[in-house]
């Protein structure tokens, strides 16, 4: 009998940093590159249309121990996500919403831009989200 208690040693967490204050402005220039502007707004874009309460605000930015970036409206409220091509509907945590809103940009913008880095962010966050505390809810919005 074999354990795999080594290979579950050998995967460490992915866990997300909080990007400080002094780095905000590197951020978008580092993980969308020339398509920062485009990036950046779609990723609020696809929050607004999937919760109708969203009227922007200040978001946190995160980067992965996996290489990989997302960003979240910088709130405690919950927020309800409704997903009209799947039938989602429920409230998440913001930062949780920020992750759906970040996968469904970056899966745009893969198929927009043509641009690699954004399927890597998109893989990247997905393997995060995947042992997110709502882990279920984020699968089933993006589903």
């Amino acid at each position: 009998m074999t354990s795999n208690h080594a290979f579950t040693d050998s995967c460490p967490k992915i866990e997300a940093q909080l990007v400080p204050v002094l780095r905000r402005m590197q951020i978008f220039p580092e993980y969308f590159g020339r398509h920062m502007l485009t990036a950046e707004a779609m990723v609020y874009q696809t929050l607004g249309a999937l919760c109708q309460e969203y009227a922007g605000g200040y978001w946190d930015f995160y980067e992965l121990n996996n290489g990989g970036f997302y960003m979240a409206p910088s709130t405690d409220k919950r927020m309800r996500l409704q997903c009209a091509g799947n039938g989602f509907d429920a409230e998440m945590s913001a930062d949780a919403a920020g992750i759906v809103a970040c996968l469904f940009a970056f899966n745009g913008l893969v198929w927009r831009t043509r641009d690699v880095r954004f399927e890597r962010l998109f893989y990247s966050l997905r393997e995060f989200a995947s042992d997110h505390a709502e882990a279920c809810a984020i699968s089933a919005a993006i589903d």
